[in-house]
């Protein structure tokens, strides 16, 4: 396998820097044969250039692009570039987007799934309010607000609604130009970030064709809902993997959590190249793969 990695020790540190440095660590301690890319085409220019160092493979061989959620555009040349010289990512470009834009996941997940309504003005507020009722969460088609707190994230009337759903617009990195309204679930939690934001009983799961690679807590640090029993395991590697199939994504990550009801549901879904490993041992996931792809 070909990992395509952003990690390089010239970039400021975060949380993110830090997993794509210990995911790239578990790739070549396995074996990988590593490649190093630039975050963004600003010096390079093209896709083309951006991977000029990448040897030319006679057979196709399989890709994984460790790194930060990228623009649609970048990631569609990336993939070619890299197809060009016989390394095929995981995800075709559809297919990323598919796991990516909550618009285009959401239509093969109802029922499993909060109901919800994707907006792009500020004009269609009014009937989306009346629509699904208040409260609402909001969240841009790709990100939400939630590391700016609960109040970023949520609409208890129209004027809350219109302003929040104003500044996502203007972000583009989380919005795309589309914005998700839902229907507000209480997730069953025990703690709260120090944003407010309540960390609900919630597990991610990264699945490859149907398969359950592994799964982990969604939050940081302790937590006694992080346990499940072998009967509430089976509910969520279940709901997880019927998620997958019908959403038919090679790769992806899917984020279960539980409702103070007790009944599991679908969060959102990513493309697992870029996803957060929350509990999730990074050799352990890498070992997965590899049994996959040696």
């Amino acid at each position: 396998m070909i990992v395509l990695s952003e990690s390089t020790e010239q970039i400021e540190p975060s949380a993110s820097a830090s997993e794509n440095k210990l995911m790239t660590e578990a790739a070549q301690l396995l074996g990988c044969k590593v490649y190093h890319i630039p975050r963004d085409f600003e010096r390079c220019g093209t896709a083309e250039n951006a991977l000029w160092h990448i040897s030319n493979y006679s057979q196709i061989t399989a890709g994984i692009w460790i790194g930060y959620i990228p623009e649609f555009e970048r990631y569609q040349a990336i993939y070619y570039a890299a197809l060009a010289k016989g390394i095929k990512l995981l995800n075709t470009p559809l297919e990323h987007q598919t796991a990516l834009e909550f618009d285009l996941f959401y239509p093969h997940l109802k029922g499993l799934t909060p109901e919800s309504l994707v907006i792009t003005s500020t004009s269609e507020c009014i009937e989306a309010g009346e629509l699904l009722g208040f409260p609402l969460f909001i969240k841009g088609a790709v990100q939400s607000q939630k590391m700016q707190g609960w109040k970023s994230c949520i609409a208890n009337n129209q004027e809350e609604l219109i302003s929040t759903t104003e500044g996502l617009l203007k972000l583009k990195y989380h919005s795309r130009g589309r914005v998700i309204l839902r229907k507000l679930e209480k997730l069953r939690h025990k703690r709260l970030a120090p944003n407010g934001f309540p960390m609900g009983r919630e597990f991610r799961c990264f699945i490859h064709n149907q398969q359950i690679l592994k799964y982990g807590y969604y939050w940081d640090g302790e937590d006694e809902l992080s346990k499940l029993s072998k009967p509430e395991e089976t509910q969520v590697l279940k709901l997880a993997v019927l998620a997958s199939e019908c959403l038919g994504v090679p790769y992806i990550a899917i984020d279960i959590g539980q409702l103070e009801s007790g009944e599991w549901i679908v969060i959102e879904t990513a493309d697992a190249q870029f996803a957060g490993l929350s509990h999730i041992p990074a050799l352990e996931l890498w070992n997965k793969l590899k049994d996959i792809y040696y």
